[in-house]
């Protein structure tokens, strides 16, 4: 795996994509790939206008594609200027989720750079927006970016399960982030667990089986670390006991990170493009960015 060469970051010029923006524009100048800026003026919204104002909804057309045009430009100012980065202007009308997608296919987007959250606010708490419609429609690697960029990531939480998925995950964070400090995390509870407390079995007997999980669960992470190819003493290996979702989220707060990289979904998955539990949770309820992993 090689770092991007082509990013595609997808705008809907709202105070949230700023940020998306911004990264974009900060991972162009530091891995050196070709960034275009894309905006969708949907298409449904324009026909609106035609049903409306018929002829008349020309120049209001006009005036939508002219404005968005100039903020395009405003981006590419504000954030490539002081980096030495100029971005390809990507501007059409269309259904907004396939243009996104047509446009990353012709230029073989390496990397799609999103913002977490656009104009809806009707789904605080689910993250129904187009990031998570575009990871289940793709498997290019995608950014959700939550916090406005102030500099290159400094500590990433990579999350494995050693699912496929896992190993990809891994190096896609070594090559986004070359600079920064890798928190290897696995999450685990006992296999049947719950069925075992529930039968009664002693706490003492449990525990050793915990601690019989947690040693092989590390001597995994040593290989998956090797497998990848990181240098030594980069990468911190963790293994919590508890549930992944919630493990996750207290490890990126308890070692200040400011990307999480996920695999799209674990194991035991039949569907490539279904977006797992624990990936849309940490996706709706991360305060940081959170890299999802292609395949591969």
């Amino acid at each position: 795996m090689k770092p991007p060469t082509s990013i595609l970051a997808a705008t809907d010029l709202s105070a949230s994509s700023r940020h998306a923006a911004a990264r974009a524009f900060l991972l162009a100048a530091e891995t050196g790939a070709a960034l275009t800026l894309t905006h969708v003026v949907s298409q449904g919204a324009l026909d609106t206008l035609l049903k409306l104002f018929g002829a008349e909804s020309v120049p209001v057309e006009k005036l939508l594609m002219d404005e968005a045009r100039e903020a395009l430009a405003k981006l590419e100012t504000e954030f490539g200027e002081p980096r030495g980065v100029t971005a390809a202007i990507h501007l059409q009308a269309g259904v907004v989720l396939s243009a996104i997608l047509e446009q990353a296919d012709a230029m073989d987007a390496r990397l799609l750079v999103v913002g977490a959250r656009g104009e809806s606010t009707l789904r605080p708490l689910l993250l129904g927006s187009t990031a998570e419609r575009l990871l289940r429609r793709t498997l290019r690697p995608i950014l959700v970016v939550k916090q406005a960029p102030r500099a290159a990531y400094k500590r990433v939480l990579v999350p494995v399960d050693f699912s496929p998925w896992s190993l990809s995950a891994l190096k896609l964070a070594g090559l986004l982030a070359p600079q920064a400090e890798l928190v290897l995390l696995h999450a685990f509870e006992a296999p049947f667990e719950s069925r075992l407390q529930y039968a009664g079995v002693e706490e003492a007997t449990l525990t050793h089986y915990r601690m019989v999980a947690r040693q092989e669960a590390l001597l995994q992470l040593q290989t998956l670390v090797k497998n990848a190819g990181l240098p030594a003493g980069t990468t911190h290996l963790s293994v919590q006991h508890g549930d992944a979702s919630s493990v996750i989220l207290s490890q990126a707060q308890e070692h200040d990170c400011d990307l999480i990289v996920m695999g799209k979904h674990g194991q035991g998955v039949m569907e490539e493009l279904l977006l797992g539990s624990v990936t849309e949770y940490i996706l709706a309820q991360s305060a940081c960015d959170v890299l999802v992993a292609g395949n591969g």
